[in-house]
């Protein structure tokens, strides 16, 4: 294993590449899925499968686009950095501490989740208490090398593999008749019963997909982890190709089994989430403590992730000069621990916050980050369409290719551009998008005034 360099601001390159393979396939699943997703069904009815499809499609396309850069030039801050490369220092500053905040926002959101499982487990423990404990337990995982942190990482992503198989498998018995005394409704419950298939008409899907891909984000910070690897190129590549079947498994089906089982209108399904209505459905014993664990283990996973990713795009970003340089300094083991520190104490400020702040000032904080996965799939899109050619006038060779480039990628930036519009005009994600695109100006404009001090500083030490 690789270790620091000298100036002791480098990165151990200690993951695996088995731990590579588990985080690309399940590293970032979270509440999102397991719980998240009956609010999304509630809201569109079965046709949010096409929610899923359609965000899992744009998933794909810009994993594609992402790996084609990485494989090129591997690095921690990935589209930040190719960002910078591509588009201007303004824009990599930009969609880092976008993409750090949103990820810093996750760490309060897991954390509430987990506080509220152990809270129904142990009651005489108020919630908020559990959530700051486990902020605190999984930033410690972050402290130690890269490898141990795989390692946790690894266990947890296979239990969560696991967990999701096990529950398309019975969700296919069931509508098979293979469970004994445990009938389901089965495909009536798409196109025949309740209103039909879009009962509350293509808007509603459309207004899901926000929700969707706030599930789906998380996929490209595979990209980032597989710099700390020994073969970073290979590894991106791998994992970049596994996105198809990963989506299509473990979202597409997954959700496609609930909405055979569980009634878009049951009254229960944004309550308890929806694994556990369809589990309870079907007559699955002990279903409530069986998701609890799963939906623990999860947001315990997405937690230890979120407080890896933040750290590391800080790291990233100090290093380009664009943070505090104190937060670029790495351990002898090659962890960023200041980043680490400074990105879980905003995150749990955030949760005592939730507790203890007036109401809605969470909600607002919440809403800020809303749109944030949609800006980064576009920034990603612009840079991979100016860096290919970039990379053809330096006739460097690519190993790892967009599909049908100009195309595809344009069609990625016009789809992106008239999803933010149609939000931008839907009332109820209208202050999502505002209150991200707000942030967005008032950190591309703390971008320029950076970039401008740093170009001045260097035209000073020239003449100099």
């Amino acid at each position: 294993m690789n270790t620091v360099g000298s100036d002791g601001s480098n990165l151990a390159q200690g993951f695996k590449p088995r731990h590579v393979t588990m985080l690309s396939i399940a590293g970032i699943i979270g509440a999102g899925l397991f719980v998240g997703s009956g609010h999304a069904i509630a809201a569109a009815g079965p046709a949010t499968i096409i929610s899923y499809f359609v965000a899992g499609t744009l998933v794909v396309l810009v994993m594609r686009m992402l790996g084609e850069m990485a494989v090129a030039h591997p690095d921690t801050g990935s589209f930040s950095t190719y960002a910078d490369q591509a588009i201007g220092r303004w824009a990599g500053y930009t969609i880092g501490w976008l993409y750090w905040w949103f990820w810093v926002l996750v760490i309060p959101i897991e954390a509430l989740a987990a506080g509220h499982v152990l809270n129904a487990w142990f009651p005489q423990v108020d919630s908020w208490i559990f959530a700051l404990a486990s902020i605190i337990l999984l930033a410690g995982t972050n402290l130690f090398s890269v490898a141990k942190y795989g390692e946790f990482e690894f266990w947890f992503a296979i239990l969560k593999v696991v967990a999701i198989l096990g529950f398309i498998g019975l969700g296919f018995a069931a509508l098979l008749g293979w469970l004994p005394n445990r009938e389901v409704s089965g495909l009536s419950t798409l196109v025949d019963e309740y209103g039909g298939f879009a009962p509350k008409g293509w808007s509603a899907v459309i207004g899901a997909f926000i929700t969707v891909m706030f599930s789906f984000i998380g996929t490209e910070a595979v990209t980032i982890a597989a710099s700390e690897s020994s073969d970073p190129s290979r590894n991106i590549a791998k994992a970049t190709r596994s996105v198809i079947w990963r989506i299509s498994t473990f979202y597409i089906l997954s959700i496609f089994v609930i909405i055979s089982i569980v009634p878009w209108n049951d009254p229960q399904l944004a309550v308890v989430g929806s694994y556990q209505r369809a589990l309870e459905i079907m007559n699955i014993p002990n279903a409530a403590f069986m998701v609890d664990f799963v939906v623990l283990v999860a947001v315990a996973s997405c937690m230890n992730s979120s407080i890896y990713i933040a750290s590391r795009m800080m790291y990233s970003l100090a290093k380009r000069g664009d943070a505090p340089a104190l937060l670029k300094n790495t351990s002898k083991v090659g962890v960023p621990r200041a980043a680490v520190f400074g990105s879980t104490l905003i995150g749990a400020a955030i949760a005592i916050l939730n507790y203890f702040a007036p109401a809605g000032v969470f909600e607002f904080l919440l809403a800020s980050s809303g749109a944030i996965a949609l800006l980064v799939y576009m920034v990603i899109a612009i840079s991979q369409l100016r860096m290919r050619r970039r990379l053809e006038r330096e006739n460097t060779e690519l190993k790892f290719r967009m599909w049908l480039f100009p195309y595809l990628t344009w069609l990625v930036i016009i789809f992106i551009a008239a999803a933010l519009s149609v939000m931008m005009y839907t009332p109820e994600h209208r202050a999502e998008v505002s209150a991200t695109l707000g942030l967005a100006i008032i950190i591309s404009f703390l971008g320029i005034i950076t970039t401008r001090g740093h170009a001045q500083a260097v035209g000073a030490r020239s003449l100099g």
